[in-house]
């Protein structure tokens, strides 16, 4: 086959989140899978993969080995690359699509990944909770995955969520993290029950609340984070006689001793920080932080954050049995409350 041929037929997306050498891998394994790349065949160089598809040299490489690893490339020393095995089958195409590349989010990407297992083809795209940049996503997929895999937060336009993902054939779906109305037929989900789960962690951190009179939660007005979190919030200070209230912004709230504050966002997490700490109160003591999603950085911060956090890592695993399972069941994510020093 001709340079030019090969090249027709091999594609880079730089807007895809998917590593470059495993898109570059994936497309190489389509093309065996089409019927475009023969057995025996010997592929471009390293450096022409890379000027061809404005790839750097190590990402090249690094493709080039990890199908080595599979079982489909051979090499000979001084001539290059070649296919020594077309009988790879790779029955799994997934679309995955997060709204954001968080440090949590990356503790459930990183566990879908580990779980699925090296011989499937992941298309990794991040929407930054843009509805339009959702939808358009979607419609250029053309349905062409064997599963979709969807985590549907949105600053605004979510509304029409449903519409859009009801495009989809349910038998390709799983929702994570979150459940979408509208959404009909029998599809997979491993989701949170926001409001549920916040009210049954504070009520599991009553103890420790109970030397503070008073619980806010900072929920900036611009926001995917589900609403139902605050329903759970106000049932749990209105049952147990807390005064509350929901910060829209941290900068210009009064902090008092006396508080507990609820972060939801990493960027609230430090300014609430930066102005306890200029305040001299003592975290923990004087004044309590609870924040929301738990982070590895959070368990040194301080000498430890409390959190109350889904559990990411299960929720990409569970995502990853789904799809290898071909389920269509729903589950609730387990919710846990993580006790440390700054409560």
């Amino acid at each position: 086959m001709k340079r030019e041929r090969f090249f027709d037929h091999i594609y880079v997306d730089g807007y895809s989140a998917t590593p470059k050498y495993l898109q570059l891998t994936n497309s190489i394994i389509s093309a065996i899978a089409a019927g475009k790349i023969k057995k025996d065949q010997m592929l471009p160089s390293i450096n022409e993969l890379s000027y061809e598809l404005e790839i750097s040299r190590d990402t090249a490489e690094k493709g080039y080995k990890h199908l080595k690893k599979i079982g489909v490339l051979g090499s000979v020393p001084g001539k290059g690359y070649y296919i020594i095995s077309t009988d790879f089958k790779q029955d799994l195409k997934i679309f995955l699509l997060f709204n954001k590349l968080s440090a949590h989010k990356k503790i459930v990407y990183d566990a879908f990944v580990k779980a699925i297992g090296e011989h499937v083809a992941i298309d990794f795209y991040i929407y930054n909770n843009d509805f339009s940049l959702f939808k358009k996503l979607l419609v250029n997929s053309n349905n062409d995955y064997s599963h979709y895999v969807i985590i549907p937060h949105f600053l605004e336009g979510g509304e029409n969520a449903g519409e859009i993902i009801n495009s989809i054939a349910k038998d390709k779906l799983i929702l994570l993290d979150k459940q979408i109305p509208g959404v009909n037929g029998e599809y997979a989900a491993a989701y949170e029950n926001f409001e549920k789960d916040i009210y049954n962690a504070l009520d599991q951190a009553r103890q420790q609340l109970s030397k503070y009179h008073t619980l806010k939660i900072i929920f900036p007005k611009r926001s995917y984070f589900p609403i139902e979190i605050l329903k759970g919030f106000s049932l749990f200070c209105q049952q147990y006689a807390f005064n509350s209230k929901v910060v829209y912004n941290i900068q210009e709230e009064p902090i008092a001793e006396g508080e507990v504050y609820i972060n939801l966002m990493e960027d609230d997490l430090v300014v609430l920080i930066e102005r306890i700490i200029g305040m001299k109160l003592k975290i923990g003591r004087q004044i309590g932080i609870i924040s929301y999603n738990e982070t590895p950085l959070k368990k040194i911060i301080l000498s430890g954050i409390t959190t109350i956090s889904t559990d990411f890592k299960k929720m990409g695993q569970l995502a990853a049995e789904m799809v290898l399972e071909n389920s269509k069941k729903h589950v609730e994510v387990p919710f846990y409350l993580t006790m440390r020093s700054s409560l």
